[in-house]
């Protein structure tokens, strides 16, 4: 096996999206919501935040502490939640 598909990583799409769906009553709650836009080979997992999450101060607090923290309890494969809208900074 080559050390590429050692690395690859299945998260069952329909999980990641009934975990979304616990916690989008607390982002619309504020005028917001998130979107699954793709998963990775490598356990990212790509959203789009949208309404007054996009461009909220604390959007990326949101997306780490909150969407990501819950999508990692959930499912141990995911590595890291990405916004594909958001300016990160790379660690």
């Amino acid at each position: 096996m080559s050390q590429e598909q050692e690395n690859k990583v299945t998260i069952n799409r329909a999980k990641v999206e009934e975990i979304l769906e616990q916690i989008r009553p607390m982002l619309r709650f504020d005028g917001g919501d998130v979107e699954l836009v793709d998963i990775g080979e490598d356990g990212t997992v790509y959203v789009r935040l949208m309404g007054s999450c996009h461009g909220c101060a604390m959007s990326l607090v949101t997306l780490k502490g909150g969407i990501e923290m819950k999508l990692k309890e959930a499912i141990p494969e995911v590595k890291e939640v990405v916004a594909v809208n958001l300016e990160q900074p790379m660690f």
